[in-house]
């Protein structure tokens, strides 16, 4: 049973490797497909020119056991001289013609050897097969899609894929100083061109072409000679190879002879034997460019070749401007000692988006003869064009004007790498090496100085040079320092401290306002329980952003959102981050304990990188930052800078540039505070300022933005927070409002009289707002601050015990409040009924009905809703831009209603803020002159209602303007829940509380009385039609079945004669 398991185990993880493409040789030991070798006597003809210059393959070698693993290369080029046969043909009728922005076309090739039959195997040679596969591209997507025995040619528009299987001998040569022969014959499945046209593949451009049916032509006279070098060095290091058709010109199947260039790959072994080639740029070593002198502390350690590798591995090299050549346009304008193609001559010099890889690194360090290491290195350096794929630029491996082969040495005495530099195709004895390549890793770095790698072409001929030093760098990034620094010790060197102070004094003047915010808020700052390298690695983290931003102010016409990151390079002595390695003193003693720093703790010193990802800053996309944190106010006052390093055109004049660099900027970034996030707004502010002159080129206008919400490290322990304080105000004001229903109750059940009296539409708009959590999920009475940010909620949330009691407890009080409220209604509806079951024919009138109170109370919001509908429309139709640019972000919301939808279900809200009005309506219809409502009840819920109003008007807002619905349930984007609404709705519900109040204080006739204007008065006349019901019969109609229909009517016979003697009867 172990057995069967660990045979499953490794059968799945061949799968896995086999499944995802892998090309590596050695994973493809175990091939199913059966090898015949039945053309071997073919193959013999065909190869024997070069069996005739074959060497005897000797047993005691292990060269001819390592075919498999060495004889190969991936994604070389290929080439084909324009004829009449070309091999096969490429759909590019997608691209428009004369298109600038279109990258032109790749031959790539790759070549494995699948079998090697030493069974097979003669004096000189031995039978292998191997498998050829080659194409066209453009979209960067050319890849071994694996082999099944079967030749294929796959088409399909921007790509062309053609697959041969090879059969043939391996052989070994000593000609050329030595190489490794591979003659193969193949069989391929040609696509097959029209004869006779000027046109061979016009079956490609037809209107409606058959990808996956295309005419094809099965071909085995295909005859592939690849040679590789016996041993890889600088001088011979290249793959050549020439395919050619064995069928005469006049057969279909011909096709003209393809030449194929690649070189070694990172698993082949190098020599480094070219000591003779490298002395011409190194022998004086180290060499003096403008780093040696330039004041920057290099790695100097004994792992720079652990660091290159890491730094180098499938990573792009951005080019500088020549912007110091003060030469010929010709001599200024060229990439260094390569020969540029058209889109780099495009580039005028700038060279932007033009990138260099590092490939098929070989560093080999050597043991440390006294004090002084060293190491030998070889590399490609290849130039890429902007527009062509970088992933593919990465992976290939053929030679051309646009590869730099290099060898050289490093010492840690200088810590300069200095190697000779080789283009393109290179002659035995180094002919074609002209150029002097030198490399540093810097460990020091400042505003002016953020290269990991730094890296200079320059020409070895200094009296003829035919090109300007060209340099190369890979700025360096924050979140990669842990991987590239593992042993050393990098430091940042402030030179901007006294130009921020400057800053600080001019944007934090001394107000009242600022010692109240240092008094009471809290902002990032240094742990006092936490070691100080650690506290400093921590605050740096806070303050790293990387969070989406808009204007400030927000404008009109709404911008797309722009993308905000903001990298903290080092904090005070830290730099990048702390990653303790538990033997050192530093890490357990925390920093408040320290006598050095005490005096530093008000400011600390801080460098940044601030990027702009937007399309209103293509021109502006990063600042290099330094400057000053205060912690007592969470602000950062900085110095920026600028790359500004352009054609020599441009910026030759310019004097006032440091380095390349614009540092005429000033930077302020504003932090939300740590504490009390519920109640200020969760946001941080940047402000960008050029101090150059308006009429300046490189000046620009201010830049001020706002992120939206930051998201601290205890962030997850914030947002439970921020709901937990909202739960903890639900549960006290919900307890609150079942009081003032329960006090309700209570009076109803000691003042009888006054019950019917008691709306039935304000109690059902009650119940409504109650019952929509129930059945919506909206929350109750509170407005969920409901930003992008907060919207993630993490399994850790959704399962905080502590969160789930308090939403089981709301939800239990939102019931109870519901359950209380019917039964209100129950009683007033009860009271009616029996009222209207006991009183005579002639006075049922006389009973109160909802009915009138019901119709003005929907008309009125109604009319309400459209006036709402109308405002918010024209407002919104003013932002039409925004609908349109955010159309996608609003579809991906399903739950989004449409807009009247959700202004309507938000009035919903605005409804049960006016809870009162029915009562207020009915007081005047029924003329009453008593009092239905306790005063407990209809103040104390009024002030439930207008309390998450008066909570979101103290607490800053979450302004999110990509999401119409940031608010489950009301949205403070529309009017009557903005600032404006925080405070009218208040006011307006009040004012119904106090309408209230007299009405039930005073009676009818004295409110009439009261409210004249003049000789006219606002109230009309007392009427008889809802006069009260005499109060024995009410009392009666309240006991039910107490000694029958009788005794009822005695009751009500003698409160009629009673009344006959009241002169002035009392209205209900």
């Amino acid at each position: 049973m172990k057995v069967a398991s660990f045979a499953f185990i490794v059968w799945s993880v061949c799968g896995l490797f086999f499944g995802f493409g892998y090309a590596n040789p050695e994973l493809l030991e175990a091939d199913p497909i059966n090898y015949n070798y039945d053309r071997i006597d073919e193959v013999k003809k065909e190869c024997a020119s070069v069996l005739s210059s074959a060497s005897e393959l000797r047993p005691e070698e292990s060269r001819v056991y390592s075919v498999k693993k060495e004889l190969f290369f991936i994604n070389g080029d290929w080439r084909q001289e324009v004829g009449k046969a070309p091999i096969m043909p490429f759909d590019d009728r997608e691209v428009p013609k004369n298109s600038s922005d279109t990258p032109d076309p790749l031959n790539l090739v790759s070549f494995w050897v699948k079998d090697v039959d030493h069974a097979r195997r003669s004096r000189k040679s031995v039978s292998v097969s191997g498998l050829l596969s080659m194409g066209i591209t453009r979209d960067g997507s050319f890849t071994d899609s694996g082999f099944d025995g079967n030749p294929q040619f796959q088409i399909w528009p921007g790509h062309s894929q053609l697959s041969i299987a090879f059969e043939g001998i391996y052989t070994e040569s000593k000609k050329n100083g030595g190489e490794r022969v591979l003659c193969l014959l193949g069989s391929a499945m040609l696509p097959s061109r029209e004869p006779n046209t000027l046109d061979p593949w016009e079956w490609v451009k037809v209107s409606i072409p058959r990808y996956d049916q295309p005419p094809l032509l099965q071909d085995d006279r295909i005859l592939l000679v690849l040679r590789f070098p016996m041993t890889f060095t600088l001088t011979s290091r290249v793959i050549r190879g020439e395919m050619r058709s064995l069928n005469p010109k006049s057969n279909p199947k011909y096709f003209d002879e393809v030449e194929i260039l690649s070189q070694l790959g990172t698993s082949t072994d190098y020599e480094f034997a070219s000591e003779k080639v490298v002395s011409k740029a190194c022998d004086r070593y180290p060499f003096q460019d403008s780093l040696m002198n330039g004041g920057i502390s290099v790695y100097k350690g004994s792992h720079f070749c652990e660091i290159l590798e890491e730094v180098t591995r499938d990573q792009a090299f951005t080019v500088v401007p020549n912007w110091r050549c003060n030469g010929t346009d010709e001599f200024c304008s060229k990439l260094g000692p390569y020969i540029s193609d058209k889109e780099i001559k495009a580039t005028d010099g700038g060279f932007k988006d033009v990138k260099i890889y590092i490939q098929n690194l070989k560093c080999e360090q050597k043991a440390a003869r006294g004090n002084v290491s060293s190491a030998m290195v070889s590399a490609v350096f290849r130039a890429v064009p902007p527009l062509e794929n970088q992933y593919t630029a990465a992976v290939r491996s053929g030679v051309s004007n646009m590869t730099v082969a290099a060898e050289g040495v490093w010492k840690s005495s200088s810590g300069q790498l200095c190697m000779v530099g080789c283009l393109g195709l290179i002659g035995s004895q180094g002919t074609g090496c002209t150029s002097r390549i030198c490399l540093y890793v810097p460990i020091s770095f400042s505003i002016k100085q953020r290269s990991i790698v730094f890296g200079s072409f320059s020409s070895l001929d200094k009296n003829n040079a035919s090109y300007f030093p060209l340099s190369f760098e890979k700025i360096v990034q924050p979140s990669e320092l842990w991987n590239y620094f593992k042993a050393s010790h990098p430091y940042y060197s402030y030179s901007k401290l006294d130009t921020a102070g400057t800053i600080l004094e001019k944007n934090e003047p001394f107000t009242f306002g600022t010692v109240i915010k240092k008094s009471l808020l809290q902002f990032p700052k240094l742990e006092d329980t936490e070691a100080f390298l650690v506290s400093l690695s921590l605050l740096s983290e806070d303050l790293t952003l990387h969070v989406s931003a808009v204007p400030d102010p927000f404008p009109s016409p709404r911008f797309p959102k722009t993308e905000v990151q903001l990298e903290i390079l080092s904090v005070g002595p830290l730099f990048g981050r702390y990653w303790s390695n538990g033997s050192t003193t530093e890490a357990e003693t925390p920093y408040h304990t320290k006598a050095e720093y005490t005096e530093k703790q008000l400011l600390l010193n801080v460098s940044a990188q601030l990027t702009l990802t937007g399309k209103a800053y293509n021109n502006f996309s990063v600042l290099f930052l330094e400057g000053l944190y205060d912690p007592h106010v969470g602000k950062m006052y900085l110095v920026g800078c600028r790359d500004v390093r352009a054609s020599w055109k441009i910026l030759f004049a310019s004097m006032d540039l440091e380095a390349g660099m614009d540092c005429l900027i000033e930077v302020v970034v504003s932090y939300p505070p740590t504490t009390a996030r519920w109640l200020v707004d969760p946001t941080a502010r940047i402000s960008i300022n050029s101090k150059r002159n308006e009429d300046d080129p490189l000046h620009f206008s201010i830049i001020k933005l706002q992120t939206f919400p930051v998201m601290y490290r205890k962030q997850r322990e914030d947002i439970l927070s921020h709901r937990a304080v909202e739960g903890i105000l639900q549960i006290l004001t919900l307890s609150f409002a079942i009081a003032c229903i329960s006090s309700q109750l209570f009076y109803m059940k000691h003042n009888l009289v006054s019950v019917p009296y008691v709306s039935l539409v304000m109690l059902g708009i009650q119940a409504l707002g109650y019952s929509l959590p129930l059945i919506t999920g909206a929350e109750a009475l509170f407005k969920r601050m409901a930003s992008d940010s907060y919207e993630m909620q993490s399994y850790e949330f959704e399962n905080n015990q502590w969160f789930r009691m308090i939403d089981y407890t709301v939800k239990l009080l939102v019931m109870f409040s519901f359950i209380l409220t019917l039964r209100l209604c129950q009683k007033v509806w009860k009271s009616r009924i029996r009222l209207l079951t006991q009183a005579p024919p002639l006075e049922l009138h006389r009973v109160p009905s909802d009915k009138r109170i019901l119709i003005t109370t929907f008309s009125i919001h109604v009319i309400g809703f459209m006036i709402v509908l109308i405002i918010h429309n024209t407002k919104t139709s003013q932002r039409s831009l925004r609908a349109k640019t955010h159309t996608l972000i609003l579809k991906r919301n399903s739950h989004l209603l449409q807009e009247w939808e959700t202004v309507l279900e938000e009035y919903v809200g605005l409804v049960q803020d006016f809870f009162l009005l029915p009562q207020l309506l009915g007081n005047f219809v029924w003329q009453i002159d008593c009092k239905p409502l306790r005063k407990l009840y209809f103040i104390g819920i009024t002030a439930v209602r207008l309390f998450p109003h008066i909570y979101d008007y103290v607490r800053a807002p979450i302004r999110n303007p990509y999401f119409a619905e940031d608010h489950e349930f009301v949205n403070p984007s529309f009017d009557f829940y903005s600032k404006f609404g925080d405070i009218a709705i208040p006011v307006t519900a009040i004012i119904l509380a106090i309408a209230i109040y007299i009405q039930q204080r005073w009676n009818y006739e004295k409110l009439r009385q009261t409210l004249t204007l003049g000789r006219c008065k606002l109230l009309p006349s007392r009427f008889r039609m809802y006069e009260r019901l005499p109060s024995q019969t009410v009392e009666a109609e309240l006991v039910s079945g107490v000694n029958g229909r009788l005794h009822i009517y005695q009751k009500h016979h003698v409160s009629k004669v009673e009344m006959n003697n009241v002169s002035n009867p009392i209205t209900a």
